[in-house]
């Protein structure tokens, strides 16, 4: 197991430096939750940047406090250098203006925020930000458009979130962080796997079954897979999938973007 996280390891460090120096820049930002995805982005980050990276704490008053004290502990523990944003007064001033809002869009809005405050603070910087949402996320489309699930670079999103606790644990990630209950902090008392209905470790198992081996619907209940669990995924796949691309653009032209003008990202003159 730890022959395979070395290896992993080894080429994100690899990936983060090419991408990174492909661009022009030398510089990472993040946002730093306190969560073990976050933490595993950074401590990757940092064996390739430095003193280059920037973490940015960026907590609102539905942060817990556990969840910013375990982010200090990790900028501790590895030499990361970290400051504040707090999105509070901006999140303040739009509930107050929106007095009707659920904790669905004080979600949405809370992740655009700090999406809104890293991107600023990687132009200030000269930096890339980099992303920290899960293969385990991305595919059951759990995160929000333009919000978290917004960077220039993601080193994690091809792993699942039961192989990001491995991983941590590989790194020397604190148990503090990988052994707590997955949560974005968007509201008091939110809970990833309370929203999803099962825990990560269920939702991957049927997630490698269907997406990495393919299995029909029909072969993977026969596994002994929740028959709910797996529609309930299928269903998220397919009804996420705008959120795994860029926007759809009508074709008018012969050579339309993301049709048939497909210049990689790299590319120069």
């Amino acid at each position: 197991m730890m022959k395979k996280y070395e290896q992993i390891t080894e080429y994100l460090c690899y990936f983060l430096n090419d991408e990174v120096r492909k661009t022009g820049l030398g510089n990472v930002v993040l946002g730093l939750s306190g969560g073990i995805d976050s933490a595993v982005v950074a401590v990757l980050a940092h064996r390739v940047f430095k003193d280059n990276l920037l973490c940015v704490k960026m907590p609102s008053h539905y942060s817990s406090q556990n969840s910013l004290d375990d982010a200090d502990e990790l900028c501790r523990d590895f030499g990361l250098n970290v400051i504040t944003a707090s999105i509070e007064p901006m999140l303040r001033a739009y509930e107050e203006l929106n007095p009707d809002m659920d904790n669905l869009r004080r979600g949405n809005i809370s992740a655009r925020l700090r999406m809104a405050t890293i991107f600023d603070i990687s132009a200030k910087q000269r930096a890339l930000v980099l992303g920290t949402s899960n293969k385990s996320e991305l595919m059951l489309g759990y995160g929000t458009l333009y919000g978290d699930l917004a960077s220039a670079l993601n080193p994690i999103g091809d792993l699942y979130k039961s192989e990001i606790y491995e991983l941590a644990e590989y790194l020397g990630v604190s148990k503090a962080i990988i052994k707590k209950a997955p949560s974005a902090d968007l509201w008091h008392g939110q809970s990833d796997e309370a929203d999803l209905g099962y825990s990560y470790a269920r939702l991957d198992e049927a997630l490698k079954l269907y997406v990495e081996e393919r299995l029909t619907k029909e072969d993977i209940i026969k596994r002994g897979c929740d028959k709910d669990m797996l529609e309930m995924i299928i269903e998220r796949i397919f009804r996420n999938q705008f959120k795994r691309k860029m926007p759809l653009i009508a074709k008018l032209t012969s050579r339309t973007i993301n049709h048939d003008f497909n210049y990689p990202r790299d590319i120069t003159l």
